[in-house]
């Protein structure tokens, strides 16, 4: 088993835990990703789950952090969709692979730099890359969280206040868990999502579809009116 960070000391621990053995790579480095595939083999699973931000205004945001989270959560995600999807064609296998989106690539959140712009980008990656090699067995699926206490967004969530108010506005009344995030990957991942491809499935317990319902409106629109409309 094999487990690949661009931080050596995090992939030696994880390594250790599994009984596996680290390699230092970026998701970009196609040198180094399809190094590790030559040691450890094809996977028949590949969850693109590498991510990162640079928050701040767009007017205000440097070239360097655009061009890193574009690295990282497009162009990584890219690498390792072609050279997994490249083999497991040469091998003859069918496969799955599934990319972490984001709700922030569905509507955009304030001063979130260009991280929504390459979370809808590879939101469409994924459907072009489903409907290109489908054909050949390799199905290519979607996970949009939400609202996650976990991960990246960890620092937003310290201040208990925010915690709370955050929960508040999601119809189902909580934030959002890495299990519940695994949860969806694996269904896609596995048989019992045999025939899905080029999906993006939203795991953000209605948060997407509550605009509306966190908007001010009048107490008399909210029941049938005299005239029966």
């Amino acid at each position: 088993m094999g487990v690949l960070d661009i931080d050596a000391a995090r992939a030696a621990a994880v390594a250790d835990e599994v009984g596996g053995e680290a390699l230092v790579s970026s998701t970009t480095d196609e040198g180094g990703v399809s190094a590790a595939l030559d040691r450890f083999g094809t996977p028949d699973v590949l969850v693109n789950n590498a991510g990162t931000v640079r928050f701040g205004p767009l007017l205000d945001l440097s070239l360097a952090d655009w061009q890193a989270v574009l690295d990282v959560n497009l162009t990584g995600t890219f690498v390792c969709s072609r050279l997994v999807a490249r083999r497991l064609v040469a091998e003859g296998r069918p496969g799955s692979i599934v990319n972490l989106t984001s709700i922030n690539g569905i509507h955009p959140g304030p001063y979130a730099g260009g991280y929504g712009a390459t979370k809808a980008a590879v939101a469409l990656l994924t459907q072009q890359l489903a409907l290109e090699v489908g054909p050949r067995g390799i199905r290519v699926n979607a996970v949009a969280p939400g609202l996650i206490d976990a991960g990246m967004s960890e620092p937003i969530y310290a201040d208990p206040e925010v915690r709370e108010a955050r929960g508040s506005k999601v119809p189902l009344g909580r934030l959002g868990t890495a299990g519940d995030i695994a949860s969806a990957v694996l269904f896609l991942a596995s048989d019992e999502a045999a025939y899905v491809n080029g999906a993006e499935l939203v795991v953000d317990g209605g948060v997407v579809v509550s605009i509306l319902a966190n908007l001010p409106r009048p107490k008399s629109v909210d029941s049938v009116g005299s005239d029966g409309s």
